[in-house]
């Protein structure tokens, strides 16, 4: 049965979230943090993360929030942690990441006490929150524009997404303020749709861009596109029995060392599904810059 939709913060909720947010936005590093970050082919990076957050259809309360590690570069599934979860806090646009992101958290500490030899040194998801609580270099990615500082998707914007030839290509995202957001990336060439990449936590926008080009066997992030794609089927395969109770973890949490089939729900037909409730750039002005948190 569904759950009824949590209602709006009351005005101390809102007030403690934006001074969390102002001194999470102190503690973000955005440069590269890692030796594997400077070196052009990511020399010494094994591990990478992605989480998610999906919605059981027609419930705004109940969700299955996921953590997959995947290995680099062979993008492989070593590693995945999908649970139920019971949303206390209401969706509010710019306080995404206090809805969604303990639970991400909760995911991350459990594999470093669980496989801490499978903890990923990168990280895609709620990025610059969930990249300072946990301390992972973490990259802000989005499949649709925020509109903040003047940034719009108008005409010349459009006009910029078709100068995008080839996968690899980007172009800056700057705001009215003149400072950099973050780019815009044509990920793969099988895919014109760009995706907007910010800085979350320990690393510099340019390794971002090419940390999340890397990772992209269709248009969206493996590491992001499979933990979507297991928080989904984890939904799918629990809401035939009666749902687990808060907290309860996916008997097919650590599936290691083999991937999915690529043929399977994981193929090319899901290349262009947004995750569902899945915020992946940084949200809040405590994770700016942000071009591109808005929900898919």
């Amino acid at each position: 049965m569904a759950q009824e939709a949590i209602g709006p913060p009351p005005e101390e909720t809102l007030s403690l979230w934006k001074r969390e947010q102002a001194l999470l936005k102190a503690r973000v590093v955005d440069q590269d943090t890692e030796a594997w970050q400077r070196d052009p082919a990511f020399a010494g990076l094994q591990r990478v993360g992605g989480v998610d957050v999906s919605f059981v259809k027609g419930d705004s309360v109940r969700a299955c929030a996921s953590l997959v590690v995947l290995s680099y570069p062979e993008l492989e599934v070593l590693y995945e942690d999908s649970r139920l979860v019971h949303l206390t806090a209401p969706y509010l646009s710019g306080f995404l990441a206090f809805r969604e992101a303990p639970f991400l958290a909760d995911a991350v500490r459990r594999l470093r006490e669980e496989a801490p030899s499978l903890a990923p040194q990168a990280g895609f998801g709620v990025a610059c929150h969930l990249g300072v609580l946990t301390d992972l270099p973490c990259v802000g990615v989005a499949k649709k524009l925020l509109q903040v500082d003047g940034l719009e998707k108008d005409a010349l914007h459009q006009d910029q997404i078709r100068l995008l030839r080839a996968g690899g290509d980007s172009f800056p995202l700057t705001g009215r303020s003149g400072a950099v957001l973050g780019r815009a990336l044509r990920s793969h060439d099988g895919s014109s749709k760009p995706l907007y990449i910010s800085v979350g936590h320990k690393m510099s926008l340019e390794t971002a861009v090419r940390l999340t080009r890397s990772c992209c066997r269709f248009r969206v992030p493996e590491p992001v596109r499979q933990a979507d794609i297991r928080s989904r089927d984890f939904i799918r395969r629990t809401l035939g029995a009666p749902p687990p109770a808060p907290g309860r973890e996916s008997t097919s949490r650590a599936q290691r060392p083999k991937a999915r089939p690529t043929g399977g729900p994981g193929g090319p037909s899901g290349e262009d599904r947004a995750p569902a409730a899945h915020s992946p750039g940084p949200s809040t002005p405590a994770e700016a810059p942000a071009p591109g948190a808005q929900e898919q």
